[in-house]
């Protein structure tokens, strides 16, 4: 029988029930267990897809085409195992399904409810997970704080699997803040406590308290929490504050949480097998050079739209030995800036990422044309490709009026163009070209070099392709399409053999990319770019 531990939070959010949820996905799998991860959230969105990347930060994309919060690319990055469809479930999902099942009929004529009609649909997500996933364990985090009005049904239907699952096959733990007041120099549990009693007022007593602190609990303390919250003292967990989040698997596994886990679960303790992760961290950890790359985006205020870009740029810092610096570089104020030398004075290359719409666009194109003229190593993922193609067609074809019809409908020459099954879509939400698909790589090229293969899967997320109508007027220029989709014939890849690293793909590699294994065109980016600052 699949196993279920819920991760829940108290106080305030962004205390990190992620990552703590994705560390103890990674115990549990180092110890011989096959994990799976979900994140429940409670807005009315069916999926973020729609969101704005500032409001709500990156759209994650998975395999099968599922557009999800961010935390299922720490999942993925700390477990790595790939998820899916029903690792993402938001109560716009929920409440759709439930009324669809009742314009259908399916209920028979019975009044739809929260109970048990909404937390069915709940329960039936989470066991779903644990059916298609066969896995061992499944961990759900539930988003948001213990208290917020629309997560209450969320709450009820974990509530009603610990009754009908049992204490030996759900665990909770629960995420919580324990702040220090400066001048009395004390650490407080009053806030811990209080969220602990709204969360057994609604049903479910915890099993562990996770305490964010920023340093260690004395024993006291721990023994306090305790008493008040009616968790045994051993089940306390410190979430103390780190410069690198990889510590935090290490620190949750010496203070046993696993091993906790396990004993109430029944499930054997096998040997923990973390040689792998205590080498990343000493990796990290003594990284002795830097290296700056400017990221040139469009929502750089919230750093955390780009958030699998910048952990794909580190993970090939690591194995390069690099600490990767950010220069984040706003696309919209580039446009008004004439001296760009300044800018990227201290860059070693220049990374042009996904987004939507016509702002910053020509900000964009003025970084791809700086990397190209001057030698500058360039990746350009997503629109960061289209980018370079409009460049290119612009400033060495000297093709006049070019464009996207994203952003001119009107232009003489729309070298990015809708793609045909897109343009009798209505509906804006999921209906993008969405998740993995195959890419064939033109040999003797830098794409084939760097993947050393002749297929790919990559995943995708967007509605405009390159126009085939003028890819032979960018060949006869020297621009090389290295890869492509062979059943829509659609480019995936290009690049210029004529400068000293110059790639760009349709599709979005960071989210593949993983601590211990850096995507081929991240790896190789940084290694160019480290060659430039050299």
């Amino acid at each position: 029988m699949t196993k279920y531990v819920f991760v829940t939070g108290g106080v305030v959010s962004g205390l990190g029930k992620g990552i703590t949820a994705s560390s103890v996905a990674l115990l549990l799998k180092s110890r011989g267990y096959k994990v799976f991860m979900q994140k429940f959230d409670p807005y009315i969105n069916v999926d973020p897809g729609t969101m704005s990347p500032i409001q709500h930060g990156e759209v994650f994309v998975t395999y099968d085409g599922c557009e999800t919060d961010l935390d299922l690319g720490h999942y993925e990055r700390f477990i790595d195992e790939e998820l899916n469809y029903t690792s993402n479930i938001t109560s716009g999902k929920i409440y759709s399904s439930v009324i669809e099942k009742e314009r259908k009929g399916d209920y028979l004529g019975a009044t739809v409810q929260m109970v048990p009609h909404i937390t069915n649909e709940i329960k039936n997500k989470v066991y779903e997970a644990g059916i298609t996933s066969k896995a061992d364990v499944v961990i759900t985090e539930i988003g948001g704080t213990v208290g917020d009005i629309e997560s209450q049904s969320m709450i009820e239907a974990l509530r009603q699997i610990q009754y009908e699952k049992g204490s030996e096959n759900t665990f909770f733990i629960h995420c919580t803040l324990i702040p220090y007041i400066y001048g009395s120099n004390e650490l407080k549990t009053k806030p811990t406590q209080n969220s602990v009693r709204d969360l057994r007022n609604m049903g479910i007593r915890p099993d562990a308290l996770v305490c964010r602190v920023p340093f260690s609990t004395p024993d006291n303390l721990k023994e306090k929490l305790s008493m008040f919250c009616s968790v045994p003292v051993g089940n306390v967990i410190d979430s103390v504050d780190v410069k690198n989040i990889y510590d935090i698997p290490i620190n949750y596994y010496k203070q046993h949480i696993d091993e906790i886990i396990l004993k109430q679960f029944n499930l054997p303790i096998k040997k923990a097998d973390l040689k792998y992760w205590e080498d990343l961290i000493e990796t990290v950890n003594n990284l002795k050079k830097e290296i700056e790359i400017s990221l040139v985006g469009k929502y750089v205020e919230l750093h955390d739209a780009y958030i699998s870009v910048v952990e794909a740029l580190k993970h090939a810092g690591y194995k390069h030995n690099l600490k990767v610096n950010v220069n984040w570089v706003d696309s919209e104020e580039l446009e008004k800036i004439d001296n760009l030398d300044e800018v990227f004075k201290n860059s070693s290359g220049i990374l042009v990422p996904g987004g939507f719409g016509q702002r910053g666009i020509e900000g964009k194109i003025k970084a791809c044309k700086y990397a190209r003229e001057n030698n500058i190593p360039y990746l350009g993922i997503c629109l960061g490709m289209q980018i370079a193609v409009i460049e290119f067609a612009r400033n060495v074809c000297k093709m006049e009026d070019v464009s996207s019809r994203e952003f001119d409908e009107t232009c003489k020459n729309p070298i990015i163009d809708l793609m045909a099954e897109q343009k009798h879509v209505i509906n804006m939400g999921g209906t993008l070209r969405l998740g993995n698909y195959e890419c064939t790589l033109v040999k003797n090229t830098l794409a084939h070099k760097l993947y050393k293969s002749d297929k790919i899967l990559e995943r995708h997320r967007h509605r405009y392709e390159f126009n085939n109508k003028y890819k032979k007027q960018l060949e006869d220029k020297g621009l090389v399409f290295s890869g492509y989709n062979e059943p829509s014939d659609l480019v995936e890849i290009i690049e210029n053999p004529n400068h000293p690293f110059f790639i760009a793909c349709q599709f979005h590699p960071e989210f593949k990319s993983r601590p211990t294994r850096p995507h081929p065109l991240f790896d190789n980016f940084i290694g160019a770019s480290k060659k430039y600052k050299k």
